[in-house]
């Protein structure tokens, strides 16, 4: 095991937002070092369960950035645990340009790593941005509206609208955004999961203070919108690793599958047992390693 220093760095992003993170740098002898980008996925911060994997990926030799999304976590940005996919990944160039100007950085040599609703980001920001040499997206997002279609059911599509028109109408007037939860399993209690893994995963310990289980209703609307598929085609020629759940409900096995046959070369697809979930703790040594071998073969 190398011996690894984790900083607390900051850099500021459109609005004069500052974004908060942990820089994770590796002890080493080379003058300059490859380095990867990561962020959590929908509702997440650096505490839900990531940081193993960025440990994993300074330990093979990478300096590592591993931030919090605006309005979560240690990040500024106001309204709290509101998600726009657009922002998040505007802010995310943001760190990547942190990254590029870190001294001990070669900036030719940088990936980025993604789960869930930031694998979709994934996704968009291999296609769209040429400066990262190489992209995993882990149990990524790839469609807002057909994931919705599968979680949920055909008779709260017409309240869910609804209520989605309600918050848009107060807005207008002048009022807040309307909160719901994260998780729930209590039917009364809006909410955007209510799976039991979802569960024992977004109420996992973090410290006080952290994360809350409230989140603005119109992020959920943003990720009934939100297509990261739509660019998978365009990731190439950079590098696209994906690893994927096989019995996935929350972004659906048979999305992501879809997604891969389209996009093109050169792309790897790697596969664990379990759900969403699972690549986390139950898996993540199989999915760390996975991402450390793409890491390795191509940002040497």
């Amino acid at each position: 095991m190398r011996m690894i220093k984790r900083l607390n760095v900051e850099f500021e992003a459109e609005g004069g937002v500052r974004l908060r993170a942990w820089l994770f740098v590796p002890a080493s002898k080379e003058t300059l070092l490859p380095a990867i980008s990561m962020a959590h996925g929908y509702a997440g911060t650096r505490d839900h369960g990531i940081e193993c994997f960025a440990r994993a990926f300074a330990d093979a030799g990478f300096i590592v950035l591993l931030h919090d999304h605006r309005g979560f976590g240690a990040s500024e940005g106001e309204p709290r645990h509101d998600i726009d996919p657009w922002r998040q990944m505007a802010d995310w160039r943001r760190a990547i340009s942190f990254l590029e100007s870190y001294e001990g950085v070669d900036s030719t040599r940088i990936g980025l790593w993604g789960t869930s609703y930031a694998g979709g980001h994934a996704i968009v920001l291999g296609a769209t941005d040429r400066r990262l040499r190489c992209v995993v997206a882990q149990v990524p997002t790839i469609s807002g509206y057909e994931q919705g279609l599968r979680r949920i059911a055909p008779e709260l599509v017409k309240p869910l609208e609804d209520a989605f028109s309600s918050d848009e109408r107060g807005q207008a007037r002048g009022e807040p955004p309307v909160r719901q939860a994260i998780v729930s399993d209590d039917p009364n209690v809006p909410a955007a999961y209510r799976a039991a893994d979802a569960m024992e995963f977004y109420l996992q310990p973090v410290p006080w203070g952290v994360w809350q289980n409230t989140i603005t209703l119109r992020s959920t609307r943003a990720a009934r919108m939100y297509e990261p598929g739509a660019w998978v085609s365009r990731v190439s020629p950079t590098p696209l690793l994906m690893v994927v759940a096989m019995h996935d409900t929350i972004t659906v096995t048979d999305l992501a599958l879809a997604a891969y046959e389209n996009a093109l070369q050169p792309k790897r697809l790697v596969m664990f047992p379990g759900g969403h979930f699972d690549g986390y703790v139950k898996y993540f040594r199989e999915c760390s390693t996975a991402a450390v071998d793409w890491f390795r073969e191509q940002l040497s």
